[in-house]
């Protein structure tokens, strides 16, 4: 399984692609939630610059927590593992307590906090990741024992995707399931009980496309958006209209037009849609090479990890931004059904920019201790 470093062993300086690769990314997210905000912002709050300043809290909030992750060793994550469990469960039934959870548009996914709405599945998806990666490089585990190990995280998991679910936020309930089925697949877990794990998934997500009447009409709407397109195809034909125009390089910087009350929530779920319409191509195009860079650099240090732990904790980080950026880009260029998730470190968030830089802040630690 490999040991942990010992402590005050000699490190390396962490791997600055990372840490340049996401100051870029979320610099330039920063740019762009102003760009897609500022208009409905002004008409709906009287402030052209709400969006941005929250952003920016969160941003400067983010980076404190991406450093002193970076310098915090990583395997002393073990010892927070119960704490970490407790308020994960916690903060997720809190969402349900009137007067505490906030519900936005019919869904129950946040937290208020003293003006702020605090999302605690961005928070489950860190602390999945930390638990799975700790049980599954234990020493003595016989990984080959499906009951005694990969079921544990995986049912630790499916507690956190159905408490996501009822909120209800099936797209983040989903990458969780797959940075989940990633850390154990890196685990070493034989591939018949992988398969066979996926295989019983089926009907489960075969239930959730048609239990709510909204989400089967998203699932035909992304076979022909335009044969609804003023109700289940709508931000899909919008998405489109604002990618279409962009052409090679776009109309401008804050230049979009479907920013102006068509394509709904633009510096949400649908901000690379801006980022195609204004920047182009190309722009769109330096933004899934951002991500690529930092995805392998990621995997890179996973498998330079001195030990299991950091390897399958670095695999699952990887992962988890890895598979929201393919979802939220698929989603906006119509090659998936719509579901909700953000683009990692672009889209408007707190929580989701928060936790994302910590998770960095850890991987760079990781980094540290990478073997050459």
């Amino acid at each position: 399984m490999g040991k942990a470093p010992a402590e005050g062993e000699a490190k390396k300086s962490p791997d600055y692609a990372i840490f340049f690769t996401v100051l870029i990314l979320a610099g330039f997210g920063l740019v762009m939630v102003f760009s897609a905000s500022y208009i409905s912002a002004l008409e709906s709050r009287g402030d052209a610059f709400f969006f941005l300043r929250r952003q920016a809290f969160w941003l400067v909030l983010g980076l404190v927590g991406m450093l002193t992750a970076s310098r915090f060793d990583y395997w002393k994550w073990r010892k927070l593992l119960p704490l970490l469990l407790f308020s994960n469960f916690l903060l997720l039934l809190l969402v349900f307590v009137p007067e505490i959870g906030v519900e936005v548009n019919e869904a129950r996914r946040w937290i208020g906090i003293g003006g702020f709405n605090i999302q605690p599945a961005e928070f489950t998806k860190l602390v999945v990741i930390i638990f799975s990666a700790a049980f599954l490089s234990k020493a003595r585990l016989n990984i080959k024992d499906f009951w005694s190990s990969s079921f544990i995280p995986l049912a630790v998991m499916g507690a956190s995707f159905f408490l996501i679910l009822l909120q209800p936020d099936l797209g983040t309930a989903l990458a969780l399931a797959m940075v989940a089925l990633v850390i154990v697949f890196a685990a070493g877990t034989p591939l018949k009980h992988f398969i066979a794990f996926l295989s019983a998934g089926v009907p489960l997500a075969v239930y959730l496309m048609i239990s709510e009447p909204y989400r089967l009409q998203r699932l035909f709407s992304y076979r022909d958006p335009w044969a609804d397109p003023l109700r289940s195809g709508y931000q899909i034909i919008q998405s489109l209209y604002a990618l279409g125009p962009g052409g090679l390089f776009g109309v401008g910087l804050g230049r979009s037009k479907q920013k102006l009350y068509y394509l709904p929530e633009p510096q949400n779920d649908f901000i690379f849609a801006i980022v195609g319409e204004e920047l182009g191509f190309l722009g769109a195009l330096t933004v899934i090479l951002l991500f690529f860079i930092l995805v392998w650099r990621g995997f890179k240090v996973s498998l330079q990890a001195p030990d299991t732990f950091g390897n399958l904790m670095a695999a699952g980080i990887t992962a988890m931004v890895a598979i929201q950026m393919l979802i939220n880009i698929g989603v906006v260029t119509g090659s998936i059904p719509i579901t909700g998730i953000n683009l990692p470190l672009i889209s408007a968030g707190g929580s989701s920019l928060f936790f994302t830089l910590v998770a960095m802040g850890i991987l760079m630690n990781i980094s540290k201790h990478a073997s050459p």
